[in-house]
């Protein structure tokens, strides 16, 4: 299917629509006014719904597979989510105005609406009618031909394993294309681009090491990284608007040793995509500051009792004391307020006394995360005040210190600051552990690998959430990841949805994309392995799980193909509380970027049916 319609034009997909489901096209002709239209279309609804697991031979969905009619389930359900007045009034659109419209051929009803809109409805007809194709027919298994249980029978056993054997060879075959900072190629690739880097700063291996060195040297302009590694024409574009519009880059050496020299590569597009603002990112920044909008998408100033202090569940609390990173990555949920690693961005001393306070004042408070900024920007000496402060503290049972140094500037984890971790870590009293962000296997290296080691030597877990953005999300690109995260010592933890802001929308992938890689392909990875839990952050109120059907719903598809969610607060099973509205990416869109970059979008057919 999406393979097809991707090249269709309005007129095609519109006939494609009304041949999926002739019968919705006949109420919608047929019915003297769109009101008359919906309670029409609910009527049918609820009957479909009423017939779809009757027995009897002569009911619509009679002989249909399971699957299919589960899937013919959810797509009335949202369907219908789509067409009720109250959706309507929340998000200001009508869908079954629109498609009341194109059925009764009205003039200038195609152009109302986007290819990505009728593709969205093209896939709910198809799903309502069994005719999505969404799974392949497999043998069954469950009975052999003389009746006997599968499990008395060792022919369907070895039928079943080789079926697994073909899953196994579909995510092998895809991951080969894929490569991680282990690839000894890529080392010796990369130690060129060392020595030439050190050598234009005229330094020696010793430096290389230092990570005071790194904060040092850090890579803020065009000119100095053009000199060093080639970057592509828009590469070059987003780097000088950056420099016009006064949107800070911060590049460490380490992770520009990383890049390809010779120009962006398959191996390297995601670690230059979050270094490298394109024009896009630096035009949508600009008109937010002229225009006075607020950048804090999680309103975290509204969750801060205190200054330093963000707060949203009962038991956990965020404390940040250093507001810069020795790299700014352009996805950044903080961009409003991460400042340069030269700027003043350390909390006020009272402000940081005060925040600790708060903490010790408050016994509800069991776990503390130190972020920021990334605290590892610290030095030793301030960093283990702060630690050895809410080590004091006796209701803190743990303290999670988040950092992306393993990543950026893995020499940052010295001796000093695995002194910290030994000293503060007590078995049965207090956990320390360390949260960190790799976002590619291309990032695994073994300077990183150097790095965890050391930590874990010490009994400290190390976790790690990733943002799941364009540039790791196409087909098992991320269980690689997973994997290799694993085998380094390294626990997944959390895939974050990326944020809903404008600035960012070079990185969004739809809702329905997290959802397809958790139950598609994350699902073939040992359970030891995909302990990652998909969430989206909800403004002000945290993370709801994706995975966890009933904390959100797609109530909407706007003309321009748009998927409208709500979402439920992670407390909504516990008290009333208030719900939150998301506009998502285009599936469309999103699949037309992969077919743009090579991508057979054929192997994603199944995303439309993830809701």
């Amino acid at each position: 299917m999406v393979k097809n319609i991707l090249s269709l034009d309005n007129k095609e997909l519109v006939e494609k629509l009304w041949a999926a489901d002739p019968e919705i096209r006949r109420i919608l002709a047929g019915s003297k006014h769109v009101e008359e239209a919906r309670h029409i279309l609910f009527d049918h609804f609820n009957q479909l719904n009423r017939s779809m697991f009757n027995m009897k031979p002569d009911t619509p969905y009679a002989g249909m597979n399971s699957i299919e009619k589960r899937n013919a389930k959810e797509c009335l359900r949202v369907f219908s989510n789509t067409i009720r007045t109250e959706n309507e009034h929340l998000t200001g659109a009508s869908p079954l105005t629109l498609l009341y419209d194109l059925a009764r051929n009205r003039p200038g009803a195609l152009e109302r609406v986007g290819k990505a809109f009728l593709c969205e409805y093209l896939a709910f007809f198809k799903g309502i009618t069994g005719k999505a194709g969404k799974q392949p027919k497999i043998p069954a298994l469950l009975r052999t031909a003389d009746g006997r249980s599968a499990a008395q029978d060792r022919s369907a056993a070895t039928v079943r394993s080789r079926q697994l054997d073909a899953y196994s060879a579909i995510m092998r075959r895809y991951r080969r294309r894929y490569r991680t900072g282990f690839d000894a190629a890529l080392i010796r690739q990369r130690r060129k681009l060392k020595a030439k880097i050190l050598a234009h700063f005229g330094a020696a291996e010793a430096d290389w090491r230092d990570p005071r060195w790194h904060l040092k040297h850090i890579l803020t302009d065009l000119d100095t990284i053009s000199r060093l590694v080639r970057l592509d024409d828009d590469e070059a574009a987003g780097l000088a608007m950056a420099a016009e519009k006064g949107i800070p880059v911060e590049i460490t050496p380490y992770y520009l040793s990383l890049f390809n020299a010779s120009g962006r590569t398959d191996e390297d597009r995601q670690i230059r995509a979050q270094v490298l603002p394109s024009v896009r990112h630096c035009a949508s920044v600009a008109a937010n500051r002229e225009q006075g909008v607020d950048m804090d998408f999680m309103q975290e100033r509204s969750t801060s009792p205190v200054d330093g202090i963000t707060r949203r569940y009962p038991k956990v609390v965020i404390l940040k004391p250093f507001n810069a990173c020795p790299q700014i990555c352009v996805y950044c949920q903080r961009n409003w307020e991460v400042k340069q690693i030269d700027a003043p961005a350390m909390l006020p001393p009272e402000a940081l006394r005060e925040a600790v306070a708060w903490i010790r004042d408050n016994d509800h408070i069991s776990e503390v995360l130190v972020t920021g900024g990334d605290p590892l920007c610290l030095d030793n000496r301030r960093l283990e005040w702060i630690v050895g402060q809410l080590a004091c503290i006796s209701h803190i049972e743990r303290i999670r210190i988040s950092t992306r140094v393993p990543v950026t500037l893995p020499f940052r984890i010295d001796d000093g600051f695995l002194e910290i971790l030994r000293k503060y870590h007590e078995w049965g009293r207090r956990e320390i552990c360390v949260s960190t962000h790799f976002e590619h296997a291309v990032e695994l290296t073994p300077e990183a690998l150097e790095a965890v080691k050391k930590i874990k030597a010490l009994g400290v877990n190390v976790y790690n959430q990733h943002v799941f953005t364009y540039y790791n999300s196409r087909r098992f690109e991320l269980c690689l990841l997973r994997r290799m995260l694993k085998l380094s010592g390294i626990d997944p933890y959390y895939t974050f949805n990326t944020m809903g802001k404008e600035e960012t929308v070079d990185f969004r992938v739809p809702l329905a994309r997290i959802e397809q890689e958790r139950k598609e392909e994350a699902r073939l990875l040992p359970g030891v392995v995909r302990t990652d839990e998909p969430v989206f952050n909800v403004p002000r109120l945290g993370k709801s799980n994706l995975r966890a059907w009933q904390d959100h719903e797609l109530i909407m598809v706007l003309p321009d193909g748009r998927r409208v969610y709500r979402f439920y607060t992670w407390e909504a099973r516990i008290t009333t509380n208030f719900d939150y509205l998301y506009t998502d990416v285009s599936i469309y869109d999103y699949l037309k970027r992969l077919a743009a970059d090579g991508e057979n979008t054929s192997d994603y057919k199944s995303i439309w049916y993830y809701f």
